[in-house]
Formats: C-alpha cells, structure tokens, sequence
C-alpha cells in the first residue's frame, strides 16, 4: 500500500508557517506546478491568494476560519506528535523534489528540527530556501555549476568523509562530524564535485544558485494528490 498523499514527477513547492520573504512563494511557485502546505503554512499560502493544493499536518497551527476555505479534500490529517509538520509533510510527499519555503529564519529550534528532518530524510530530495542561502542534503554524487568564490558550506548531521573537486579547500581525507570538524565558509573555484561514503552532508550555498542545484538533484513529470 502507498503511504504517501502527494504523488508528483515534478518539483514540488512545500510552504511551512515560519517566516515568509516576499519572493519566496513566487520564487518556488514558478519551479514546481504543485503547492503543498505543512499545517500552518496553509495561512501564509491563503494570504498570498493562492489555495494550497494539499495541506498536511496535525492542523494544530492552522485556524478552523482558514482550514474552512480549503476544500475537505485537500486536508489531509496526520494525527502523531512525534514529529514535527515538516517531517510529516515530507514523508507524505512522493516527488522528486521539493522546494520548502516558511522553514528558516524564525525560531532557531524550528530551523535546527528542519536540518534534522533533512537528514533523516536524506532519500527524499529537498532544498530548504532561506534568504540568504539554500539548505539541502547531499546525495551520493553530487556536480553543481557553480561560479569561482561562491561560499559552499558543508555542515555534518552525522560522522561522515568524502571527496571533492573544485573546492578552495578539498575534503579528501578529512573525517566529518556534528561533534568534531564541520566545513563552513569553503568556496569554489568552479564546478564542485562531492562524493560522500554515506548519508548526512548538509550543503549550503547561495540562493542565487537555486536553479543549480534544482539542475543537479531533479527532473519533470506530472502530479496527483
């Protein structure tokens, strides 16, 4: 049986009830043709005039006035506390990316949960957008198009090594660690390659190299929910 309520080829754009930059939702809107709301987040989505096309969670954060104007069957009840919205829209969602917005720069502990959720999540590929800069877990093998002094941050979740191409400081050799070394403020001298040993590498880099890594870990196709 499939778990799963959001079943799409293309991307797919994830709002959460956090913080919202101006552009951010017509920023993920042009590069996916589903929006998905995490609880809360079908306030913000309603705000901006748009209905979501599934919204996903506990419904603790979403008022009965808003989940009133979004047709039942788009509602969609996980009823758990043992995670948090994000995680149980991610794991809802079968697609081959998602683009989440309204995640980062509030609350320190919710942004520190999505970090988590992106590593326990790491089969699941997604990108976390924040103002400033980007947010997404490594996959395997990883080629991005970047341009020379572009910040790539590595940011371990779990004990991790690897190997890279076209980084200021490679990391061939080096033993990664929540707890012991973490790679910020690297930078590039063109295209970057990584190759992990295995899963929990966050990588982070400019928000204006989304479109690079929407390149580098999706594709297109159609959707259903």
């Amino acid at each position: 049986m499939n778990d799963h309520i959001v079943q799409c080829f293309d991307p797919v754009a994830l709002i959460g009830g956090g913080y919202l930059g101006k552009r951010d939702l017509e920023l993920v809107l042009k590069r996916s043709t589903m929006l998905v709301a995490a609880d809360g987040g079908a306030t913000a989505a309603l705000r901006a005039g748009i209905v979501p096309d599934a919204v996903i969670g506990d419904f603790d954060s979403l008022p009965p006035s808003d989940a009133a104007r979004i047709p039942q069957d788009r509602l969609h009840l996980v009823s758990e506390q043992d995670s948090t919205d994000f995680d149980k829209a991610l794991s809802a969602i079968d697609a081959p990316l998602v683009l989440a917005v309204g995640f980062l720069g509030a609350r320190v502990d919710h942004q520190l949960a999505a970090l988590t959720t992106l590593a326990v999540n790491a089969f699941r590929p997604c990108i976390l957008i924040g103002s400033e800069e980007i947010i997404f877990h490594a996959p395997p093998r990883l080629e991005l198009a970047l341009s020379a002094g572009d910040v790539v941050s590595l940011f371990p979740m779990a004990p991790v090594t690897g190997c890279s191409t076209g980084l200021e400081w490679p990391i061939d050799g080096l033993a990664f660690a929540p707890d012991q070394r973490v790679g910020t403020s690297n930078r590039a001298t063109g295209v970057v390659t990584l190759d992990m040993d295995k899963p929990g590498m966050l990588v982070i880099v400019p928000r204006s190299a989304l479109d690079i890594v929407i390149q580098a870990l999706g594709h297109t196709g159609a959707c259903t929910a």
